[in-house]
């Protein structure tokens, strides 16, 4: 199994541990066993788990795509820049009629996507209003004069500085830099993918396709979370096209959680990626199941990513959109102590239901069904949308 995490400057070591801490509960509440052990062999970074499910052994290795590096490198600007990024991608995604799209979808990811420009521009508000307050307090037990204006205009300004750092330092509190740095990698080029992404991505497709080699296991089975689905889906659909999944080879399935697909195919210049949507969207090398839920107000829920995009071919095949289901398969208790946690829910599909229906991710991930087995013959969610909403549909 290989996982393409989120957009994330750190280290991939907590996936590990989530999948530790969600997959005990989860095997004790339906009744089988999940152990996790250090990977086997050098490699990037992952883990084994070994599984016996409904009388079955399946043993499993895990690996983390990683480019919390690629990141890191986006996130290092300062205050000034990160402002500067808040004007260019609201320019961005107001400019190129891409909100106006987004808008019509769901509610949840466009809140989610002018969260931190509301936070940057309140905390810029604070600053600015203490410092012109601490001026005009200075300014009255001084003389009139260029001295004391000047004097004035020093200790607003450090006053100004000093909030605005106050507030990023306390970023894991509000957010707000972390989403900003978020949707301004996408809005960057206008929707298209760096050059240091794409060498990475290059990089996963070897990596995958080294274990599509006939012999190797039973099933290679790719995950996208968030932004990491459309990195998934690039990286499949280049690898199908290329010739690299041996039709001999073990079954190859995609898993896309909580997707964001929209933020980026919506975008004028993304055009390699709504080709990537259309052209997945009919291959027979692959099972594609896509599993969001109405509560994630970071994803668009039951937004089918290749429709939605207007990019869906004749023959189109995936995904097989289908809901996570909150309200259902946790209890209520659950549910109400998890449901303003907007980010924590935003990881609910790797964690564990105390009230599981037909979706268990570490049934899926290590137990010792393929994702075509309860796959085949499933209705998609009736509740999903399919309607093509994009202003920007051309594909290369």
């Amino acid at each position: 199994m290989f996982y393409i995490p989120r957009y994330d400057p750190f280290h991939p070591r907590p996936y590990r541990e989530l999948y530790r801490t969600e997959g005990a509960p989860q095997a004790r509440i339906s009744g089988y066993a999940l152990d996790l052990t250090p990977r086997r062999g050098a490699g990037p970074y992952g883990w084994h788990v070994h599984s016996t499910q409904d009388g079955h052994d399946t043993e499993t290795d895990i690996e983390v795509l990683v480019w919390s590096d690629i990141v890191r490198d986006s996130m290092s600007q300062s205050i000034p820049a990160t402002y500067a990024q808040l004007l260019h991608t609201c320019r961005v995604y107001l400019a190129s009629g891409a909100q106006r799209g987004l808008i019509g979808l769901r509610k949840g990811p466009t809140i989610a996507a002018l969260y931190p420009v509301v936070v940057l521009l309140l905390q810029a508000g604070v600053a600015l209003g203490a410092g012109l307050g601490g001026a005009a307090l200075l300014r009255r037990f001084l003389p009139d004069g260029g001295v004391s204006a000047l004097l004035a205009a020093l200790l607003a300004g450090g006053i100004i500085l000093l909030v605005l750092r106050w507030f990023r330092a306390r970023d894991r509190w509000f957010y707000a830099y972390y989403l900003m740095h978020d949707y301004a990698f996408t809005a960057r080029e206008w929707g298209a993918s760096p050059a240091a992404l794409d060498s990475r991505l290059d990089a996963f497709a070897d990596r995958i396709a080294e274990a599509l080699q006939p012999g190797r296991c039973d099933e290679v089975l790719v995950i996208g979370h968030s932004s990491g689905a459309h990195l998934a889906v690039s990286v499949l659909a280049g690898l199908i096209r290329a010739g690299r999944v041996p039709p001999d080879g073990p079954a190859l399935g995609f898993l896309s959680l909580g997707q964001v697909v929209p933020m980026v195919s919506f975008l004028p210049r993304a055009t390699r990626l709504r080709a990537d949507l259309r052209d997945l969207s009919t291959r027979d090398e692959l099972t594609w199941v896509d599993v969001t839920a109405p509560g994630d107000g970071c994803a668009f829920a039951l937004c089918d990513p290749v429709s939605v995009s207007g990019v869906a071919p004749e023959g189109k095949r995936w995904p097989l959109v289908i809901s996570a289901a909150f309200t259902r398969t946790l209890s209520p208790e659950r549910w109400a102590a998890l449901r303003w946690r907007f980010f924590r829910l935003h990881f609910q599909y790797m964690c564990a239901f105390d009230r599981p229906a037909d979706y268990d991710y570490f049934r899926i991930t290590a137990g010792p069904l393929s994702l075509a087995h309860p796959s085949a013959g499933r209705p998609p969610s009736r509740s999903r949308l399919t309607r093509a909403a994009n202003p920007h549909s051309q594909c290369p």
